[in-house]
């Protein structure tokens, strides 16, 4: 543990979260946008479905560790909606029982302290032609559908809203792009693209910056660490005093709100 003590979001999910610090994953984008405020912490499992999660989130998220997060945002489904293999092994996870590994999960992580937030996020659509030419590998026996990852999103986005929690509703919100399929979505048609994830931190920031949380988490809420003025900045040019850079963010693509 390093100091000073920061907020800490914690990142929870499958690959679509291992992935996430990779190529300007949306990870990344969030870990940019809370430099100095907060600590985003990845936990992602590549190719874990809701069963897997719950054999281990006393390990992942321990009730009794000294530092509990401030937020967590969690994602699961994609996996779980593949089609059943006929051989009983593989991630498929009947739609109610990933209902209620999810409410499972939800539950154990609203538990863990009374500052801990939590946000959902569903299962974005996938590109079939893409995902059905690159059926080799380790993709020969995944049949994903977006007739099915719809009710998979559908019935998280429903189960979130009878808990009352923050959830992103990202099965429906990407395919506001006409183009998504092609520019949101990877070469392996099923994770996102660094266009992909910009529009998720857009929709995580707008649920952040609308939640009726206290204290707030949204990231221009927080305070910048060591954000005080020094004499050892640049100085400015008269010479009277110097510069100083805490907020800066001109370095970003996008002026994130």
């Amino acid at each position: 543990m390093v100091g000073p003590e920061r907020p800490v979001i914690a990142l929870f999910g499958s690959s679509f979260v291992q992935y996430s610090f990779s190529n300007g994953g949306w990870g990344a984008i969030l870990a940019d946008v809370y430099a100095r405020k907060a600590d985003i912490v990845m936990r992602g499992y590549q190719g874990w479905n809701t069963r897997r999660a719950l054999e281990v989130i006393d390990e992942v998220f321990p009730k009794d560790a000294l530092v509990q997060p401030s937020l967590v945002i969690v994602y699961f489904g994609g996996n779980d909606s593949i089609e059943e293999h006929p051989s009983g092994l593989g991630p498929h996870v009947p739609l109610e029982e990933y209902v209620e590994n999810m409410r499972k999960i939800a539950n154990h992580i609203k538990s863990l302290s009374k500052k801990t937030r939590l946000i959902m996020l569903s299962c974005p659509p996938v590109n079939e032609e893409t995902l059905q030419n690159n059926k080799r590998g380790a993709l020969t026996n995944v049949t994903r559908t977006n007739e099915v990852g719809k009710r998979y999103s559908d019935a998280l986005i429903m189960m979130c809203k009878e808990m009352k929690i923050e959830a992103v509703d990202f099965f429906h919100t990407i395919q506001k792009r006409d183009d998504w399929e092609t520019t949101c979505i990877t070469r392996d048609g099923i994770h996102l693209t660094e266009e992909g994830s910009k529009l998720l931190v857009g929709e995580i920031l707008k649920v952040i910056k609308n939640a009726k949380w206290e204290p707030s988490l949204y990231w221009k809420s927080l305070p910048t660490e060591f954000g005080e003025n020094s004499d050892y900045y640049v100085v400015t040019p008269d010479g009277a005093s110097t510069i100083n850079p805490s907020d800066w963010t001109y370095h970003r693509k996008i002026r994130w709100d």
